[in-house]
């Protein structure tokens, strides 16, 4: 069954590359309007531009999802520009700088909190305004699979990626008598961009080893199965589905 977001308005951070793209198109190409916003301006820019040449409704919005005022200012601009927001991608995150918990610095706590979790919450909280105002609307959070295990040297990363999982879970429990619904995605080993800095970064046979012995498909994934899975969460084909973690890793989590 195909998917059609003909006259629906889509919202997606972190949508300058990998999954926030891979999913803005796959909205755009199911006939949504799309909001792309990423704090890198002239990269989400480009991404919009590639889609509007294309045909598809696009605005790009440059946004740091750890700054209240400009995930205020990214609602509001998407509303202006398309009158409603219909769906909502929550995928905009960061890597902490590993290191054992004993280790870990204040200020990469700080930094990766301010964007993997309390961005999300930002996020939420200015798109269910709308939604609620609206009586409908669906919300996607991007966790991780580090939100469902633990991870030697990315307890801060993982513990971010937890949070989103609870706020995920209250926040569809707040609204799900008032049409809206709210679910997250926990994508595993993907081939993104932020994988291929991993890989700079000299974890790349830690990459290579994690998909050989724990990944039962025994391959990465690719951006457009995670779009694929947020915008079957967004359809009316999961009006009975909220509060849930999807998980998208090629058999991970079920060992």
């Amino acid at each position: 069954m195909m998917i059609s977001f003909e006259n629906k308005v889509a919202l997606v951070t972190g949508a300058a590359s990998g999954l926030g793209f891979a999913t803005a198109k796959a909205f755009a190409e199911a006939g949504a309007a799309v909001a792309l916003a990423d704090w890198h301006e002239k990269e989400v820019q480009a991404s919009a531009k590639e889609l509007a040449d294309k045909g598809y409704r696009t605005l790009a919005i440059a946004c740091d999802v750890s700054d209240d005022a400009q995930v205020e200012a990214m609602v509001k601009k998407t509303v202006a520009e398309f009158g409603r927001l219909d769906f909502a991608y929550n995928n905009a995150g960061i890597q902490n700088v590993l290191a054992e918990t004993a280790d870990v610095s204040r200020d990469d706590y700080d930094r990766v909190m301010a964007v993997n979790l309390r961005g999300v919450w930002s996020c939420m909280k200015f798109e269910l305004q709308v939604m609620r105002e609206q009586g409908s609307g669906a919300i996607v959070n991007c966790s991780s699979l580090g939100g469902l295990v633990g991870g030697n040297r990315r307890g801060t990363y993982h513990a971010a990626k937890h949070g989103v999982i609870g706020f995920t879970k209250s926040a569809a429990l707040e609204y799900a008598t008032r049409g809206i619904r709210v679910n997250d995605v926990c994508p595993g080993l993907i081939r993104t961009p932020m994988s291929d800095r991993m890989e700079a970064e000299g974890q790349g046979e830690a990459l290579k080893t994690m998909c050989e012995q724990f990944v039962p498909m025994q391959r990465e994934g690719r951006p457009e199965e995670v779009a694929n899975t947020v915008l079957f969460l967004c359809s009316d084909l999961a009006s009975y589905i909220t509060g849930q973690s999807i998980s998208v890793d090629g058999g991970f989590v079920m060992r």
